[in-house]
C-alpha cells in the first residue's frame, strides 16, 4: 500500500464509521461483550479506553485462558493490531515482540518495548526486558499501548505491555489445571485465593515442560506468582507482589539456512549437538505499592521493588571440519574474547514516587500526576571457553581431544551497571464537554558503566551517560456519543542495552560507541460504535527515527550492534469487535507497516561510502530498503460460538503474516504464511465445583512456516521453524470453600 494511499485511508474510513454509527441509540444499549474496557496504562489512572487519544487494547482473562496453554504471551497478543509476537519454539531466548516495528531487531529478550507486571517494571533501566515471568494463570488482563504516549514510561518505550494479576475471589477458592499435548508438552498449575476482611490474596504455581517441536528444543519451567492486598486504613492500601521463575533447562536449536528449513524444519546443525547449546535461568522478584488518599482529590503512591536474575548460556562458538566433526575455537591469553559460555548474575531494584490530583480548571475537570523514579541493575558478567581439554590432548576436535558444551577457562570477568533517574508529569483536562486534552513530559537520565576485572588482555572498562526529554500531547474530539476522533504526537528515546554493548564490532569486550536512537511519533485515529453490538478502531501513524540501533552481525547466538542513520515507519491499524447474536461473536484486526531506512549506511562496518564499505567487508544498505524483522501486513480473525445451556463453546482463529526480510546484507526473506487454529470445550457448574475441559488443534493444515527470524546472521541461519499440526487437551477445576 503506497504512502499516498495511506494518507487517504483515514478520512475515508472515518467517514464510513460516521455514516455507519450515526444512528439513534444510547450508550446504555451497548452490548457488554463489546463495551470498551477500563485501562490504566495510558494515564496511570482508571479510564475508559474509548475516551483516550491513544491506541490501547486489552486482552482480558477469558481471552487469555480460553482453550490456551497459558505458557507465554504470544498466545494472547497476536490479536492486537500493530503487535507482532513470535514464539521461537524454545525458551532459550525470550519471545520476539515488536510494536510498530520497535523491537524487531531483538535476537533474544525484548528491546524497544516497556514491560510491566502490576506496575512493577520488568524492563531494566538500559531498556532490556523479558516476558518469561508473566504468569498467565493468574492474569486479570494484559494492556497493550502503542504510539507516542508510550514515551511517558521512559527509555525504550516504543510500546508498553503490562500484565495485571487478578484479585483473590470473595470466597476461598482452590483451582487446579492440567494440560497435555504434542511433543511431550505438559503443564500443571495450582492456585489458591480469597478475601478475609482487610486481606485479599492470590497465589499460583505452575510447572511446564516439553520436548519441543524441533530437535534439541526441550525445556522445563517452574513459575510462582503471588499477590497480597492489605487495607491498612480506610484511606491507605498496600499491595505486595512476589514472583519466581526457575528454568533449569532450555535447549537452543539455533537457526537454519533456508535450504535446511525447507528440507527438514525440525533439524539442527552439527554445532548444536556438539556444544549442547542451552540456557539455564532463574529470577526472583518482590515489590510493594503503598497508596494513600490525602483527601478525595489528592493521592500519593510509593512503589519499590527488587530482585535477582541468573542466566547461563552455552553457545556454539566453533567451526565444522568436513568429515572430522567440530573444531573448537582457541584463543591466546591476551585475546579479547568472551569464550562460548556467557554467565550473568544480576541484582536489580527500583523506586517510584507519585502524586495525583483531581480538580477543576477554567470550568473543566483536570487530573494531574507528577512523579520520579529510580531504577538500577548490576550484572556480574563472566565468560568461559565452551570446552575442556582431556588429559592434555593436543586435538581440538569435540569428543576427540576435548569435551565440548561444558564450562572451561575464564575469558571475561566484569561488572556492568546501569541506572536511571527520571522525572515525569502528566495532565488531563476537559475544557469543554466535547474536547479532552492529555499532555505529558518525561526527562530520562540513563547511566551505564563497565568495570573490567579480567585485565590480562587490557582494561576495557568505561562509562557513558544518556539523557533526553520526551514530551507528548493528544486531543480527543467527541463527534457524537458513539464516535471519538483523536490525534497525538510525541518524541521517543531508546538507549543501547548492556547486552547490545557487550560485544564490540570485532567481538571485543564492550562497545561504548553506540548512541541512543531518538524518534518523532505522530498518530491520528477514530474510535466508534457501529451500532449497539459492534466496536471499531482505526489509527494511522508515522514515526521518524534518528540513529536507529541495528544488528551489525550475528554469529552462533552472539550479536553485535551499530547505529544506522534515519528510518521511517508509516502504518495503519484496524480492529473490529462484534457481538453477532445467538451466541456468536467475531473479532478481526489488521495492521500495515511500511518500515524503511531513510538514510544509507554500511552494515557490519563503519564507512561513509559504498566503496569504502565494501573494502572493509561491510554491506552497503541503500535508503528505501525495508528494515529486516518487520512485517508489512499482519492480520488476525476469530469467530466464536457459545451455547450457554450445555456449556459448550468453540472458535476458529486465523493468524496471517506477510513475508519478512531477514538481513540488511541480502534480499533473503522468510515467506508469508497463514495458520488456522481451532478450539472447543465444555464447562459445568456443580454446587461449589466449576469444571471445564478443552481441546485445541493448531496449524490445522500443517503449514511449514518460519515462526521467527534471527536478523543478519553471518552464517545465513536466519530461520526458526514454527510447529506443524499439533494438539492440546486440558482440564480445569475449581472449588469454592
Amino acid at each position: 500500500m503506497p504512502k499516498t494511499k495511506i494518507k487517504r485511508v483515514l478520512p475515508l474510513s472515518i467517514t464510513c464509521i460516521f455514516l455507519a454509527s450515526y444512528s439513534a441509540f444510547s450508550e446504555e444499549n451497548i452490548s457488554s461483550n463489546i463495551a470498551p474496557p477500563i485501562v490504566v496504562t495510558a494515564t496511570r489512572m482508571e479510564h475508559n479506553s474509548f475516551d483516550l487519544p491513544v491506541s490501547i487494547d486489552v486482552v482480558d482473562a477469558e481471552k487469555i485462558k480460553d482453550g490456551q496453554l497459558q505458557a507465554n504471551i504470544a498466545e494472547s497478543l497476536s490479536r492486537v493490531p500493530g503487535i507482532v509476537t513470535q514464539f521461537r519454539g524454545q525458551y532459550a531466548q525470550d519471545l520476539q515482540i515488536a510494536s510498530r516495528g520497535f523491537g524487531a531487531r531483538s535476537q533474544f529478550g525484548i528491546r524497544g518495548i516497556r514491560l510491566y507486571a502490576d506496575g512493577i517494571p520488568l524492563t531494566m533501566p538500559d531498556g532490556q526486558g523479558q516476558s518469561g515471568t508473566f504468569d498467565l494463570d493468574s492474569a486479570k488482563s494484559i494492556e497493550v499501548m502503542r504510539g507516542p504516549f508510550s514515551a511517558l514510561y521512559g527509555n525504550s518505550s516504543g510500546g508498553v505491555v503490562q500484565i495485571f494479576t487478578e484479585d483473590g475471589p470473595k470466597e476461598n477458592t482452590l483451582k487446579g489445571s492440567f494440560a497435555a499435548g504434542s511433543y511431550g508438552t505438559r503443564k500443571e498449575s495450582i492456585q489458591f485465593g480469597g478475601d478475609a476482611q482487610e486481606f485479599n490474596y492470590l497465589a499460583n504455581y505452575s510447572h511446564l515442560e516439553s520436548d519441543g517441536y524441533r530437535s534439541h528444543s526441550a525445556y522445563r519451567r517452574d513459575l510462582f506468582n503471588a499477590k497480597l492486598g492489605i487495607q491498612l486504613k480506610e484511606d491507605t492500601r498496600l499491595t505486595i507482589i512476589t514472583n519466581y521463575l526457575n528454568l533449569p533447562l532450555a535447549q537452543d536449536p539455533q537457526g537454519l539456512t533456508k535450504s535446511q528449513w525447507q528440507q527438514n524444519p525440525k533439524q539442527v546443525i552439527a554445532n548444536t549437538y556438539s556444544f549442547n547449546t542451552r540456557v539455564e535461568r532463574d529470577q526472583a522478584m518482590a515489590g510493594a505499592k503503598l497508596e494513600h488518599d490525602l483527601d478525595p482529590n489528592n493521592e500519593v503512591s510509593l512503589m519499590a521493588y527488587g530482585g535477582t536474575r541468573g542466566n547461563t548460556q552455552f553457545q556454539s562458538i566453533g567451526s565444522n571440519i568436513a568429515g572430522n566433526g567440530v573444531l573448537v575455537k582457541t584463543y591466546l591469553p591476551t585475546s579479547k574474547t568472551s569464550g562460548g559460555v556467557a554467565k550473568i548474575d544480576r541484582e536489580f531494584e527500583g523506586i517510584d514516587l507519585r502524586y495525583s490530583h483531581k480538580g477543576e480548571f477554567a470550568g473543566g475537570p483536570i487530573n494531574l500526576s507528577i512523579g520520579a523514579n529510580y531504577d538500577a541493575m548490576d550484572d556480574h558478567r563472566t565468560g568461559y571457553d565452551n570446552f575442556v581439554p582431556v588429559n592434555g590432548s593436543s586435538s581440538l576436535i569435540c569428543n576427540v581431544g576435548v569435551i565440548c558444551g561444558v564450562q572451561g577457562s575464564l575469558r571475561r570477568d566484569e561488572n556492568d551497571t546501569a541506572w536511571n533517574f527520571d522525572q515525569y508529569a502528566q495532565i488531563e483536562w476537559s475544557p469543554i464537554s466535547r474536547w479532552d486534552i492529555i499532555a505529558g513530559v518525561r526527562h530520562s537520565n540513563v547511566n551505564i558503566k563497565s568495570d573490567d576485572h579480567f585485565l590480562s588482555n587490557g582494561n576495557d572498562g568505561g562509562s557513558v551517560s544518556f539523557s533526553d526529554t520526551t514530551p507528548v500531547a493528544g486531543v480527543v474530539f467527541k463527534l457524537n456519543p458513539m464516535i471519538n476522533l483523536y490525534a497525538n504526537a510525541g518524541k521517543g528515546f531508546e538507549t543501547p542495552t548492556l547486552i547490545e554493548m557487550a560485544y564490540g564490532p570485532t567481538n571485543g569486550t564492550f562497545n561504548f560507541n553506540l548512541s541512543p536512537a531518538t524518534s518523532n511519533n505522530y498518530e491520528i485515529g477514530a474510535k466508534a460504535f457501529l451500532g449497539p453490538n459492534t466496536r471499531a478502531n482505526i489509527a494511522v501513524f508515522k514515526t521518524d527515527t534518528n540513529n536507529e540501533i541495528v544488528v551489525a552481525n550475528s554469529v552462533a547466538g552472539r550479536s553485535t550492534y551499530q547505529n544506522a542513520g534515519g528510518t521511517e515507519r508509516n502504518g495503519l491499524e484496524l480492529s473490529i469487535d462484534s457481538d453477532l447474536g445467538k451466541g456468536f461473536s467475531g473479532y478481526a484486526s489488521y495492521a500495515y507497516l511500511d518500515a524503511t531506512y531513510s538514510d544509507p549506511f554500511c552494515s557490519g562496518a563503519i564507512a561513509s561510502s559504498s566503496s569504502s564499505c565494501l573494502s572493509k567487508s561491510g554491506s552497503w544498505v541503500s535508503s528505501g530498503k525495508v528494515i529486516p524483522g518487520t512485517y508489512k501486513q499482519t492480520a488476525y480473525a476469530e469467530i466464536s460460538w457459545k451455547e450457554p445451556t450445555s456449556g459448550f463453546s468453540t472458535a476458529f482463529e486465523v493468524h496471517a503474516l506477510d513475508k519478512v526480510y531477514v538481513s540488511d546484507k541480502t534480499s533473503d526473506y522468510a515467506p508469508g504464511y497463514s495458520v488456522l487454529n481451532w478450539r472447543g470445550g465444555f464447562s459445568q457448574a456443580i454446587n461449589k465445583w466449576h469444571v471445564a475441559e478443552f481441546l485445541r488443534i493448531e496449524n490445522l493444515f500443517d503449514r511449514n512456516y518460519v515462526s521467527s527470524v534471527r536478523i543478519n546472521d553471518s552464517n545465513s541461519q536466519y530461520y526458526e521453524s514454527g510447529a506443524g499440526k499439533n494438539w492440546l487437551i486440558g482440564l480445569n477445576a475449581s472449588y469454592q470453600f
